[in-house]
């Protein structure tokens, strides 16, 4: 494949804005999208974001309409982010949440990777103990059995044993754990820096050229 295809599942966890960022960002590095939200995230994005992720049957259109507008509400309105505006043309793909027939349930259908932003412990859980019970589970069981690039991006503190012990499962199993920690060195002036930050350290482990964020040495 010439051309990146990145699964994006979107869970319950908090951090909805680094979901949001991350589609917006890969979408315009003109890889193609097959994104998954979960019930639990569009719960977590009205509470964050003031608006939620389109719903369980929503079509591709609907996410970039949803992608365009997603920070033009209060309180993200206020956190510093571009305006941004996909065009309809956009190689976009939503699958429902409890779609098994999506391509992205076999081994057979090509990707370059799959991302978990932001990824649930719940989903950690599911995902190290082979559970497949929706399609962002199934897909991530595809991605470790085909030995492909999957990046959890999880965001939770404290961190209790059970899940440091899911996450060390994962890590074994071929998995990148790659936390919602984002550094302070390129001096931050908005929550859009910070959330750049972790979206640009993803885009780092899928290959896709970025300029979100000055690297330390630059």
């Amino acid at each position: 494949m010439t051309q990146k295809t990145i699964v994006l599942g979107i869970t319950g966890a908090s951090g909805s804005a680094y979901a949001v960022r991350l589609a917006q960002v890969l979408l315009m590095a003109d890889c193609d999208l097959h994104v998954v939200a979960s019930d639990a995230a569009r719960q977590v994005a009205m509470k964050e974001l003031g608006t939620a992720f389109p719903d369980d049957h929503a079509q591709s259109g609907d996410w970039v309409r949803f992608l365009n507008t997603a920070f033009d509400h209060v309180p993200a309105s206020q956190w510093g982010f571009p305006e941004t505006r996909l065009s309809g043309r956009v190689g976009l793909a939503a699958h429902s949440f409890r779609n098994y027939a999506a391509g992205i349930a076999s081994g057979s259908f090509l990707t370059t990777g799959m991302v978990v932003c932001p990824c649930s412990m719940g989903t950690v859980s599911s995902i190290a103990c082979g559970m497949s019970t929706n399609l962002i589970q199934r897909a991530a069981d595809v991605h470790l059995k085909e030995r492909r690039p999957l990046i959890l991006v999880p965001r939770e503190t404290p961190l209790g044993l059970i899940g440091l012990q899911n996450m060390t499962t994962l890590t074994a199993a071929g998995a990148t754990v790659l936390p919602a920690m984002p550094g302070f060195y390129q001096n931050p002036a908005s929550i859009a820096d910070l959330v750049n930050f972790v979206v640009a350290r993803i885009c780092d482990h899928l290959n896709v050229t970025h300029d979100l964020i000055p690297r330390w040495g630059d």
